[in-house]
């Protein structure tokens, strides 16, 4: 790397929160290198625009800053410093305008990742940033370089500040694989354990109807645990539950399986009609048509959800009277006897301690070093907040970087003038 003004960095990992630290090094004028393990850059980035790419959220900042639960206060003065609004200028100032949906989340026009990323990157190379893809973090070797295993075997390469921003667990097979916790363990940095978040859960199906639903939506329901209910989607899995209302209520649900060894959840088929208007419903003749057919019609009921009452029910529907009936269709129980495994999980909870890091997000145990995005012990729903997050600590690491860039560099000066 060619010396910058004040010294040289290394980034390493290339997903939003390492380029966003790259693109703050890069614009106060420091030589920056980014390092990553796969051929391409922020390979799960993109894949998350598969869906249309939920860069923020529109909410005001209170509510917002609440999302983050345990991790507020820590993240608070980070999302303070790069709010939603000012993400949303940064994408539209690379050519991307982005609009507000019905639900109240950010998404660029185009309804993608790519055209973004590309701007994106072409502006990181343009501003100097150089990009070494296939090297792997193995560490520090004796005298504090990085050591990375590429194309060309080893090399340890000296840098004069490091951002790592390697990601959490999820989603391996893009490059975040966890493999970064040994190194710093080494080091006697504390890290919280990785878990799924914004993840399914195991249930157990019979074979007929695992066979008959499998891959099937439940929507426009309502989903309740522990007194909190959460509208939306959801999708039986071969294994159990995952999607939108689940994913929004997975981080209460995860602690008490971890701690209880199952959860009991309750499911709102019909959360649009009051339950005296479906008893109603379901009182008037059913006649010659079956049970099936006489819930589609009077409850709107798809062969899925009526599947599901089937499944979940603890005696037959046909011994159940309208008002029993009515009641289990709002209020579904369904219990859930694990967490589906991190990899299939859309991000991960735990990672370096925030006791481990200080309010500039570096290590304590290694100066010099700073932390970002999902490596850091914080976790989020998904409607913005996840890629939010990882802009705002991305940026927050590079501007602790330059600081500590600063410093050494006066003290440096200061040294030879002493001299």
């Amino acid at each position: 790397m060619q010396t910058g003004s004040i010294g040289t960095a290394i980034v390493i990992g290339g997903g939003p929160a390492g380029l966003m630290a790259a693109e703050v090094l890069a614009k106060a004028g420091t030589s920056v290198a980014v390092y990553d393990r796969m051929p391409s850059l922020a390979r799960k980035f993109l894949m998350a625009g598969r869906g249309g790419l939920n860069l923020t959220h529109s909410e005001d900042l209170p509510r917002f800053l609440t999302r983050y639960s345990a991790s507020e206060k820590q993240l608070r003065p980070m999302i303070e410093a790069l709010p939603p609004d000012a993400v949303r200028l940064w994408c539209e100032e690379l050519g991307q305008q982005t609009f507000v949906g019905s639900s109240g989340r950010v998404f660029p026009q185009a309804m993608k990742a790519s055209p973004l990323l590309r701007a994106w990157i072409a502006r990181l190379t343009a501003t100097g940033v150089s990009f070494h893809m296939r090297h792997s973090w193995c560490g520090w070797t004796d005298d504090g370089a990085l050591l990375f295993e590429g194309p060309d075997g080893q090399q340890a390469i000296k840098a004069d500040a490091t951002i790592l921003a390697l990601g959490g667990a999820s989603w391996p097979r893009l490059g975040s694989t966890g493999d970064w916790v040994a190194p710093l363990e080494n080091t006697g940095t504390e890290v919280a354990p990785l878990l799924p978040a914004n993840c399914g859960f195991l249930a157990e199906w019979s074979d007929v109807f695992k066979a008959r639903c499998e891959g099937k939506p439940l929507k426009r329901i309502a989903v309740t645990f522990n007194a909190e209910t959460i509208r939306g989607e959801a999708l039986i899995t071969a294994r159990g539950i995952e999607g939108g209302a689940i994913y929004a209520l997975s981080a209460d649900i995860r602690h008490y399986i971890l701690a209880k060894g199952s959860a009991l959840i309750y499911l709102d088929l019909r959360p649009d009609i009051a339950l005296d208007d479906l008893t109603a419903r379901l009182a008037r003749p059913r006649g010659k048509q079956s049970l099936a057919t006489f819930l589609r019609k009077v409850a709107t009921l798809s062969p899925v959800e009526i599947s599901l009452l089937h499944e979940c029910a603890s005696r037959p529907l046909s011994e159940l009277d309208a008002q029993a009936l009515a009641e289990l269709i709002k209020q579904l129980p369904l219990r859930l006897t694990g967490v589906a495994p991190l990899a299939t999980a859309i991000s991960s909870a735990g990672g370096v301690k925030w006791s481990e890091v200080d309010q500039c997000l570096m290590l304590k145990r290694k100066p010099g070093v700073f932390v970002a995005g999902e490596m850091l012990d914080w976790e989020a729903p998904t409607g913005g907040y996840l890629l939010q997050a990882c802009f705002a600590t991305g940026a927050w690491a590079a501007q602790g970087a330059l600081d500590w860039l600063q410093q050494r560099s006066n003290a440096i000066a200061t040294s030879q003038h002493i001299t």
